[in-house]
Formats: C-alpha cells, structure tokens, sequence
C-alpha cells in the first residue's frame, strides 16, 4: 500500500474521533521538561490542530528545570523535604521569572502563522490570567514551605468564558492568595483540580515514557485507576512519579479519562487521540460492572443468557460439557454477582486469526454499549496474543458488527481450519475486522 494510500485511510479513520472530539474539553499539562525537549515544537503544531478542529484546550506547563536553572545561576542552593521545594523569598522570583519566560515562549510559538508551516492560518488566541487561587502548604513535619503552595480553588466560570470565546487558555505554575501573595504550585497539582472543577472530558499528561510501564517495561495501553493503584503495589518506584501520582489524584477526584502520552515522541499525541489503539495509556474510572474472564462458577449464568438466543437460532447450540472446556475463552461482564454479557475469542494462531463468538447480553441489560466493550476487549486480548485479524460468522446480527467495523467476507478467507468446521445448513454470514 502507497504512502499515499495510506494517509488518506489513516485520515478516513479519524472521522469518528475528529467528531467526538469536537466541542469537547481537554486539560493538558506539559512539564518543564516536555517544553525543554526537542519535540516541543511539533506539540504545538498539534495543539493548535486541535484547536482547529474544535476541541476546548486548557493547557498547563510547569517549569521545574527552568527554575533550577535560574537558582543554580543565582548561587542559591535549592532546598527539599519529601521531593517537594521549600521556596523563600528569593527563590520565589526565580519561579516567577521561570513562569514568565515559559508562558511568553509557549505563547509565542502558539502565535506562529509562517506560510508553509503547520500552523499558517491557525490565528490562535491565547489567554492567561489569575484563575487558580492558592494557599501556602505550611508546616509540614516541621518545615515551613513558605512560598510553595496548593490549589485552593479554580475559576472555571472565568475558564469557560474564555473557552467559549475559542481560545486555548494558559496557566502557569503559580497561585495567587486573597492576600496578594504568589505561589509556587506543581504543575500537575494545578492541571488535576482544573481538570476535575471543570469536569473537563479528559486530562492529558505528557511524561517521558511512552505511557505507564508495568515491570517488565510494557506499555499498558488500557487501563482502571484502580489498576493503577495496584501497579504502584508491584512497583513502589513509581510512586516517586509525580505524573503517575497525578493519575491517582485524578482518580481520587473523579475525572473519567485521562491520559499518559510521551512528550518525545513525534505525534504520539494525535495518535493517542485519533487512532483506535493510541500511543500511549488511557486510564478511566472503575466500571461498576466488572469484566473478567469467566470460570467454572460462571457457567450457569453464561447458560442463562445464550439458551434462550439458541432455542431462537441467534447462537449456534453449545453443550454445558462443551461450554466446561471452553470457558476459558469467554469474557463476561458481571453486576451484583450475575452474568449479564459474555463473549467470546478462538485463537487460530496459525492463520494470525482469531473467532468472535457468542455475543451476548441478558435482556434487562442490553444497551449501554455492554456488547460493545466485550467485543473492544476481545478485540485487545486478540491483539496481545499477536494476531493480526478477527472474524465472525452470524446469522442475525450482521449490522451490529459492521456498525463495529467488520466487512463482510466470503467464508472461505477464513482459516482453514474454521472452513472445515463450516455449517452450510446455518448459512451464516462471514466479517472480519483486522487489527
């Protein structure tokens, strides 16, 4: 397939995200150190395409390298308790200064509008203001933190007027007190409780690893917060991250999505956004049905749901004895302690293919798009297991999976194996979806 070729089906396929972005709000908080790298520039590109295309961008930038840059250069020894700085007076106007410089910077490059450059024609607004009140972090154990200081509290009404009006607001790391003073604020502190007071759709948080790693460095492309509260079980390192104890603290504080992308890697953003597998980890709230891989136990309430679709002819029969030795290839969606969908995958790994089979749902609960993160997680494990393809046969609910992406086939692209198995008297329609 020509290059050309390509692009013009990567940019049909990102139709469906290019609409359910539009209008949408995103928090994205860039540190000190994605601005410092040399992929900084391409980001911008990026954001401002997404500002083109209608998403409501609140973008937040921290400054930590740049602030001990100017310490450093001013002779001053920067001071620490629990990874966190102790900021004086003096350091307070190199964080202030660090904070200026970056905001003018960033605000600069968003400016751009060079013929023949990405962003030739974006006319971007920038915004910048006093929206985050602060309150100095005190004494803890003993030590005065003096200027550094906590989110009190965000102005989402004054954020909203300015993301109503089209334009991509900039905050700094800095807080302001009723008092008049200024704070010096972490960065993900600040992009966190923005993200959670405007009930923002999605928090994005770019860090230098690919996303989060489980122990043996694999990117974990899809998870649950609480999942990732237990990778900080299996790996108390990670608990020194300050962006994976940001995804915890969104977690905390309800926000539904949010995202871990690399900062160094050219497009991983839009990527993560506009393609079906991302760049980088989604992590989002715990569903409260949960899904899991069904056992033994579970066989009676699988049973419940696909008898009833088999006397009907919808599922082709399947014995208790035969559903006993499969069961470890269904997934199942549970409430309360009952089966209310299940699904399952056969691996043909010779032909890098993998069957879609018994999709169900009990009556009481279908919609909900339950049928639809079975398949999305079937979908998932069958591309873990290396396989390149998935396909279905059926005889009822042809445009359920084409609406999921799966384009008729003659039955004999299947496996062979599966066309020995073939049932002429069913007549059943062939899909198939690569992965």
């Amino acid at each position: 397939m020509s290059e050309h070729t390509e692009y013009v089906k990567w940019f049909r396929n990102s139709a469906p995200y290019i609409n359910a972005h539009r209008g949408k709000t995103f928090v994205l908080m860039l540190g000190g150190e994605a601005i410092a790298d040399a992929n900084f520039a391409n980001i911008v590109h990026d954001i401002a395409l997404l500002n083109s295309l209608g998403v409501r961008l609140v973008l937040v930038h921290g400054a930590r390298p740049q602030i001990e840059l100017r310490v450093s250069d001013a002779g001053l020894s920067s001071q620490f308790h629990n990874d966190l700085r102790i900021t004086d007076e003096q350091e307070l106007r190199c964080v202030t200064d660090a904070a200026g410089s970056l905001r003018a910077h960033i605000e600069a490059l968003l400016s751009m509008g060079v013929a023949n450059s990405p962003m030739h024609g974006a006319a971007i607004r920038v915004c910048s203001g006093n929206f985050v009140t602060a309150r100095p972090m005190g004494v803890i154990d003993g030590v005065d933190f003096k200027h550094t200081g906590v989110v009190r509290k965000v102005d989402a009404s004054a954020l909203r007027q300015q993301l109503d009006q089209q334009a991509i607001v900039l905050l700094s790391p800095l807080g302001y007190s009723p008092t008049g003073e200024i704070f010096n604020l972490s960065a993900e502190d600040v992009a966190v409780h923005t993200a959670a007071t405007l009930k923002a759709d999605k928090l994005i948080l770019l860090t230098g690893a690919a996303g989060l790693l489980d122990s043996e460095q694999r990117l974990i492309r899809q998870c649950e917060y609480r999942d990732v509260d237990a990778e900080l079980q299996r790996q108390p390192t990670l608990g020194r991250d300050s962006i994976v104890q940001a995804v915890v603290d969104a977690g905390d504080l309800g926000i539904d999505r949010c995202h871990m992308v690399s900062y160094s890697e050219d497009g991983a953003l839009l990527q993560e956004l506009f393609t079906r597998d991302g760049a980088g980890t989604l992590v989002t709230q715990e569903h409260y049905e949960q899904l899991h891989t069904a056992s033994i136990d579970d066989i009676g309430g699988i049973l419940a749901i696909i008898e009833p679709l088999e006397a009907r002819g919808v599922l082709l029969k399947r014995s208790r004895e035969l559903l006993e030795n499969e069961i470890g290839h269904f997934k199942i969606l549970v409430r309360d302690g009952m089966v209310i969908a299940c699904a399952a995958l056969y691996p043909y790994a010779e032909a890098g293919a993998g069957e879609i089979a018994c999709v169900a749902t009990h009556p009481d609960y279908r919609g909900a798009d339950r049928a639809e993160r079975l398949l999305a997680q079937l979908e998932r494990d069958a591309r873990q297991q290396g396989l390149n393809q998935v396909f279905v046969l059926t005889t009822q609910t042809a445009h359920w999976f084409q609406e999921q992406g799966y384009v008729q086939c003659p039955f004999t692209e299947l496996p062979e194996a599966k066309q020995k198995l073939y049932n002429f008297q069913r007549n059943s329609k062939a899909f198939i979806k690569a992965l």
